[in-house]
């Protein structure tokens, strides 16, 4: 096992005898991700975090929510070459610029986008979720694309589906740069906070409950994605014709 934090409020320099950030012992993922960034050349943490945000925010099913918090609380380690601050900056032009990308191909190129997204990654973008999505764009317009980045579903096709729908520019990128704003800011600067709390406490049950805060924010992220999952469920079932016109298919619909 790695070493705890040292009481003077400080991680231990080279993170325990073995190089490993002491929280590691709690969690695999955490010891590879940390490795992992640690071991980038300076500057490309930062372009990483930022080309998985925008990749996600092009309908890839990659996530840029889960890198964001992790990376953030990575920034805590003294071998960390990269800035929390840094971190919220690449992810909010990470997601700005991955959604007007996203915007300009739907615009273009229409069903034949999400025809293809369903074939290459049946489960995140099926019929259901590609119709749903595009029903609560069409419906709630840029108050969708603000909202929608902080909904896992409408994080990856609002600028995709904004741009097929032929929503204004200008109304679409005021809504993408204030959403991805708030977004990546707002979780930046609160997982910022929670470490620098756990590691003020310099505790073993400081990191616990930090590690637990975060474990009930995904299981409650988990339950309200499974019960829009389900609401888009009962809405496809009521409406084929629009699941079949947003996916220019008309299979029999998969699951959502």
């Amino acid at each position: 096992m790695s070493a705890p934090p040292c009481h003077d409020g400080n991680f231990p320099a080279n993170g325990g005898h073995d190089g490993n950030w002491w929280l590691a012992s709690d969690g695999g993922w955490v010891m590879d991700l940390s490795g992992f960034f640690f071991g980038l050349p300076a500057g490309w943490a930062y372009v990483l975090v930022g080309l998985v945000v925008g990749l996600e925010s092009l309908g890839v099913p990659l996530p840029g929510e889960t890198i964001l918090i992790s990376v953030v609380l990575l920034t805590h380690h003294p071998d960390a070459g990269f800035s929390a601050w840094g971190i919220g900056i690449a992810a909010s032009a990470g997601a700005i610029i991955g959604d007007s990308i996203g915007y300009t191909v739907g615009r273009r190129l229409g069903p034949r986008l999400f025809g293809w997204l369903g074939r290459r990654f049946p489960v995140q973008a099926s019929a259901v979720r590609l119709a749903y999505a595009e029903h609560l764009i069409n419906r709630f317009g840029v108050t969708a694309v603000f909202f929608g980045r902080f909904i896992a579903l409408l994080r990856m096709f609002a600028g995709p589906f904004a741009g097929s729908l032929r929503m204004s520019y200008r109304r679409f990128l005021i809504a993408n740069i204030c959403g991805a704003v708030a977004w990546a800011g707002g979780t930046t600067a609160l997982m910022w906070a929670l470490g620098s709390v756990a590691s003020h406490w310099m505790s073993r049950v400081g990191w616990i409950l930090l590690v637990a805060v975060i474990l009930v924010g995904l299981v409650v992220g988990h339950v309200s994605g499974s019960a829009l999952s389900a609401k888009a469920r009962d809405w496809a079932r009521d409406h084929p014709d629009e699941v079949a016109r947003a996916t220019g298919v008309r299979d029999e619909l998969p699951g959502a």
